[in-house]
């Protein structure tokens, strides 16, 4: 067993009564008296057939399905009836501070991620509270984790087991049953190597697979995507995202030392594809970003920015493609969309096509808007070959890209070269796109993609790195945020056409858009930092439902069936993209309370 491994007697075959259901919650500390899961004391244990093709009502992991589509195939609730929705259960959620959950729903019982490692498992059709666990958080955390460490936004089921990674950088598993604790291995040790958990894992075939945000004062070491075995949390293997000397890669930083080569993480969950075995992952800009304060604005610095392709099995690089050199703090380590089309991009909307894309001809693609440019880019998923990518929101950093190669070309009026020279960057750190989810509906072959329009007068804080290391993560100074030229609206959702690239319609709106979910109902639902909750026409962008939750809907909302009946459920709080982007519209949310809110048709 690994040395970091722990494990509890787990009693997991047990029939449960409700006398040992008692019995074992009451020997678990940090875990509360059960009440039992809705339909007695029988989950059945989630296997891999069930995350590959779960069951309609279930919402087993972030995303739903490992291709990550945010997609319900459930149709009661629909674009005629979407008008009756109604609450129909409310829940405070535990804890205080940066609130991004997305449940999970297993037969009839929800289980919800809350800041601070405290999960929760609920009756998905009434709300009712099964059981509760509390993590310890360490008492010096902060000291070494900057930026918001306890935020939690997915868990992950598989067996009986909810999984989860926790602040103290472990990745651990709770009796889905009870909330009991069952195993935990520590990843890496939070005062050595610390890193921010933000993003819970995936479970494929038999393994947990996870990212991080490696904090930008420490070595690249503690930049990773592992793998654990998800029945006992054993690791099975670690992929750094920052290569070695003598790696891949390595001569891309131009020399600089190992020991100063920083910060590239996977900071939210990877999408997989079963038939190839690979598991698809993004990556962030380095510390500092500007690049002429590493090894050189023409250096690519990989792993940064990039779309990894990795096998699941071995954890080596299959292929990889950079979306740009970023040199803003401009991540790209959101959602990989998985996807068999037919490509046809029109040129008339799409502006860099490959030349050796055959129109019709269908593909095996990875797509979506996965950094914070706010463009689209769809890859061949088996080669990483670049087929065709399109802006969104305005963006004036990246210039074009090569048809041919697929190497984006920088902007070179928002380069950096010295010290306090100011530039005008679109969008921000903000986004464009950031980690608030988009969705893919099969219904329309389109994808539906939450983005921000944004502009910052930018500067460089200093011409070198201090001998301590970067003063900031970025070494960036942001002022002066506005509304891109000729807009007056903060938040646009597009509707874009997966085979062609074309805009099949735009919803525009005074606040900045959140996470997104479609359904079988043609419906996309997503909330706004205003507070606004709505359901949108799939095929025409009309609003056709829409109500007001008081605080900014940061969740990312979901569908289920419990006891027959469809729900669809999101929670509010803050983030740091809403508090960001509230900046700029005039539109605010009254409160930023940590709810979850539930609704039905009556």
């Amino acid at each position: 067993m690994n040395p970091y491994t722990r494990a509890w007697p787990a009693l997991l075959a047990t029939a449960f009564s409700a006398a040992v259901l008692a019995q074992v919650a009451a020997e678990s500390p940090g875990s509360q008296q059960p009440t039992g899961p809705p339909d007695g004391d029988r989950l059945p244990p989630v296997t891999d057939a069930m995350l590959e093709a779960p069951d309609d009502g279930d919402w087993l992991m972030w995303r739903r399905t490992l291709d990550g589509w945010g997609y319900s195939p459930l149709s009661d609730i629909n674009r005629g009836n979407v008008g009756g929705l109604r609450l129909a259960w409310q829940h405070e959620m535990a804890s205080t501070g940066i609130q991004e959950a997305t449940p999970l729903v297993y037969r009839g019982a929800m289980f919800l991620p809350n800041p601070s490692d405290v999960t929760q498992a609920l009756d998905a059709a009434t709300g009712r509270r099964l059981w509760e666990h509390r993590r310890a958080v360490p008492g010096d955390l902060t000291t070494y984790l900057s930026g918001a460490p306890l935020k939690n936004r997915n868990l992950a089921i598989f067996g009986d087991t909810i999984i989860d990674l926790s602040v103290d950088d472990f990745v651990y598993a709770l009796d889905a049953r009870t909330g009991k604790p069952t195993w935990e291995t520590r990843v890496q040790d939070y005062r050595q190597l610390p890193a921010i958990q933000g993003s819970g894992p995936i479970v494929a075939r038999g393994k947990i697979f996870s990212g991080r945000a490696c904090d930008y004062r420490y070595s690249g070491e503690g930049c990773s995507v592992t793998a654990h075995d998800a029945r006992t949390g054993r690791e099975l293997w670690r992929l750094f995202t920052i290569p070695k000397p003598g790696e891949p890669g390595d001569e891309s930083w131009g020399g600089v030392p190992y020991e100063r080569r920083r910060h590239v993480g996977a900071w939210m969950p990877p999408s997989y594809d079963p038939t190839l075995n690979l598991l698809y992952i993004g990556t962030s800009v380095t510390s500092p970003a500007p690049k002429f304060l590493l090894g050189g604005n023409d250096k690519q610095h990989l792993y940064h920015n990039s779309t990894l392709a990795i096998d699941a099995d071995t954890g080596k690089l299959r292929w990889y493609y950079q979306h740009v050199v970023d040199h803003w703090d401009l991540d790209h380590p959101f959602e990989r969309i998985l996807v068999d089309t037919a490509v046809t991009p029109d040129p008339r909307e799409v502006a860099w096509i490959n030349p050796r894309v055959v129109p019709g001809e269908r593909r095996s693609v990875v797509t979506g808007i996965p950094g914070k440019t706010g463009i689209v880019y769809t890859l061949d998923r088996r080669t990483g070959e670049f087929l065709w990518a399109r802006p969104t929101n305005f963006q004036n950093v990246v210039s074009r890209i090569d048809g041919a190669t697929g190497a984006a070309v920088v902007n070179p009026q928002a380069l950096f070269t010295r010290a306090n020279e100011e530039r005008l960057i679109c969008p921000t750190t903000n986004g464009g796109k950031n980690w608030p989810a988009g969705a893919y509906s099969p219904l329309n072959n389109a994808i539906f993609m939450p983005v921000q329009n944004t502009c910052a007068i930018e500067s460089v804080t200093a011409d070198a790195i201090p001998p301590a290391g970067p003063a900031s993560a970025y070494m960036i100074r942001s002022q002066r945020q506005q509304l891109p030229p000729g807009i007056s609206h903060v938040g646009t959702i597009h509707a874009v056409s997966v085979q062609t690239g074309k805009t099949l319609w735009t919803f525009d709106n005074t606040a900045g858009v959140l996470s997104l979910m479609t359904t079988g109902g043609r419906l996309v639902f997503g909330g706004d930092v205003s507070g606004s909750f709505r359901a949108l026409d799939q095929d025409t962008g009309k609003v056709l439902w829409t109500t007001n939750l008081g605080s900014p809907v940061n969740g990312f909302p979901i569908s289920y069936r419990a006891n027959g009946r469809q729900y669809v459920a999101v929670s509010t709080g803050t983030s740091l993209v809403s508090s960001g982007v509230s900046r700029l519209g005039a539109e605010q949310a009254k409160g930023n309370a940590n709810t979850l809110y539930v609704f039905a048709l009556p």
